[in-house]
């Protein structure tokens, strides 16, 4: 039976804010993830297990911030950080700031490739903010709820995010209460035998562009198709891994971002054609393929002949804090 969490804590303009001391620190390793795994739009995520790591040290004043690893080149080092930012979001929420910090990234997820690298950015500033709240003793780290819902608050939506919160696969919704919007999720028990094979481009893509081009209505036939998949989706996951090809249709999404994504839709819809469960993971360019056994070598080559790197990979735990 699942516990009952706290309510997600709420920063007011009359919080006061308790300081950390210097010195305490804190590292945590977060997984990526795949979205959507093709009917679940925006509700249906796995943890998948490359994992960005990020230690922090509270220091007595000013900001440092280092990244190695994926992207190192190309991101703010600065409060503008997204780690950062999920760093002090997190600490605020628990009534908190630090007089100064120390950050360092080791980056692995790739960037821009439809494997949650910003949600795993923003789940793991608020995880270090959590370890460094119970580090300190002073404050109550913050609950899975908690990281899942802070963490979707940046990225608007929950399935990348709850799934590194949380590790395995998952469900997630979302609803308005007062006004807010709330982010849930619940974790699902991936049947044993699946196993999971990303193929990743040297090619990046713009989840904000991607999004663009969805329509504003679907036919209805589509919609009721997604949701019968998505149904299917949740059994195939856990009980019954034979039906992930058909569990893994999508005519909601994938298909209007065929044409920014040529390679990767055709990759698809070969993999598709061969009895291999590919969808795009996330917005893309990345594929994932699910199955009940490691994906046999001739699809891994064809991956490599459309220009794809293939990796398996692990089904991954959730965020570990240290």
């Amino acid at each position: 039976m699942r516990s009952a969490s706290p309510e997600p804590r709420m920063v007011t303009p009359d919080t006061v804010y308790r300081q950390l001391p210097e010195g305490i620190s804190t590292r945590v390793r977060v997984p990526a993830s795949s979205a959507n795994l093709g009917p679940g739009f925006d509700c249906l995520g796995i943890a998948l297990g490359v994992h960005d790591e990020v230690s922090v040290v509270t220091t007595d004043s000013g900001l440092s911030v280092e990244v190695v690893g994926e992207a190192a080149d190309r991101v703010a080092l600065d409060a503008n950080h997204l780690v950062v930012r999920a760093i002090l979001s997190g600490l605020a929420r628990a009534g908190f700031s630090a007089p100064g910090l120390h950050v360092r990234c080791a980056n692995v997820i790739p960037h821009s490739r439809g494997l949650g690298s910003s949600a795993a950015a923003a789940v793991s500033g608020l995880a270090a903010a959590s370890g460094l709240l119970s580090a300190s003793g002073l404050g109550r780290p913050l609950t899975d709820d908690e990281l899942v819902q802070f963490s979707s608050e940046f990225e608007g939506h929950p399935d990348n995010a709850a799934a590194s919160v949380l590790g395995s696969a998952v469900v997630t919704w979302s609803e308005r209460v007062d006004g807010l919007a709330r982010y849930q999720a619940r974790k699902l028990r991936v049947h044993p035998d699946i196993c999971a094979t990303v193929f990743v481009p040297s090619t990046e893509s713009s989840t904000a562009y991607t999004r663009g081009l969805l329509p504003d209505e679907v036919p209805r036939a589509d919609a009721v198709h997604n949701v019968s998949r998505a149904a299917l989706a949740v059994v195939a996951l856990t009980e019954d891994p034979d039906a992930l090809l058909a569990a893994t249709e999508d005519r909601l999404h994938q298909p209007y971002r065929a044409e920014a994504m040529v390679p990767t839709a055709e990759l698809v819809a070969a993999l598709r054609s061969r009895g291999h469960a590919a969808t795009v993971s996330g917005a893309g360019p990345s594929v994932l393929v699910l199955g009940a056994g490691a994906l046999p070598a001739q699809a891994r080559d064809l991956g490599v002949e459309f220009g794809f790197v293939p990796q398996a990979v692990e089904i991954a735990g959730g965020v570990e804090i240290g």
